[in-house]
């Protein structure tokens, strides 16, 4: 019976439903995080009677049959909505107003790209991460600066005791991608570049087609609670409601084996 291999294709997507809701609402208070949406598609079809057979020698099956085989994950879509912006009154916090991500050097050398812009100082002065990793293009503070301005274009200045002029420290980049859904996510805040998303356009906040920075704020979550939990009872009916196809074609099936 092809019912209890359907039933279960569709339990199997369901919890996967269920898993994005729940890493969705696990990161309400993750700053710069982007809700997550899965997409399926149904798989192949088992044709009984072809379409567009002839039925004779003159005449074609108009509608023909065909068995649908169940359903299958075909993307987890990152949902690339500005989130609000939730005041700090930290110099080094920064969030971005429209598109663009912050640029970050790993250990390794590699680029990695976020929308956390919880930025603190290293023991060294460098601009970093909660983890420590360079903002690029590699920023420094002086350790007599007693404030740091950055304007919304990313120019970075600092005033330094005793000086009346601020002085330029560096200009912040942002980087834009042509496919900003195909960046993999990899933990930490972090995304990196793959051949879907495009290589990353690097230029200065405010340029055409780039956002803008905000300082002493950070940009929340785009986690709607509202929306996940409905969404949450949506998959948990559709759950149920495919484990009872199950049941359903377990009682058909013991039905026929008591047959005499």
């Amino acid at each position: 019976m092809r019912s209890l291999s359907i039933g279960a294709t569709g339990m199997m997507a369901q919890q996967l439903h269920v898993d994005v809701i729940a890493n969705n609402i696990a990161n309400m208070t993750t700053s710069g995080y982007k809700r997550r949406r899965p997409e399926f598609q149904d798989l192949l079809y088992q044709s009984g009677r072809r379409l567009g057979a002839n039925s004779s020698a003159a005449t074609v099956v108009p509608a023909g049959v065909q068995i649908g085989l169940g359903v299958k994950p075909a993307a987890v879509y990152r949902v690339n909505v500005q989130g609000n912006m939730v005041q700090t009154e930290n110099s080094l916090d920064l969030a971005i107003q429209g598109r663009g991500y912050f640029v970050v050097e790993t250990p390794n050398g590699d680029l990695a790209y976020t929308r956390d812009g919880s930025f603190q100082r290293s023991q060294d002065g460098l601009l970093v991460t909660g983890d420590g990793y360079t903002v690029s293009p590699g920023i420094t503070v002086p350790d007599d600066a007693v404030e740091v301005v950055i304007s919304a274009t990313g120019q970075v200045q600092a005033k330094l005791q005793g000086q009346v002029a601020p002085v330029e420290l560096g200009q912040l980049e942002l980087a834009t991608f042509s496919n900003e859904v195909g960046l993999e996510a990899v933990g930490n805040n972090f995304l990196i570049e793959t051949p879907a998303s495009g290589p990353a356009n690097v230029a200065a906040p405010g340029t055409v087609g780039f956002g803008e920075l905000l300082q002493g704020f950070l940009e929340s979550s785009n986690v709607n609670p509202v929306s996940e939990i409905t969404s949450l009872i949506t998959a948990q009916r559709a759950y149920d409601l495919n484990s009872k196809v199950i049941t359903a074609s377990d009682e058909m099936m013991a039905t026929v084996t008591q047959l005499r």
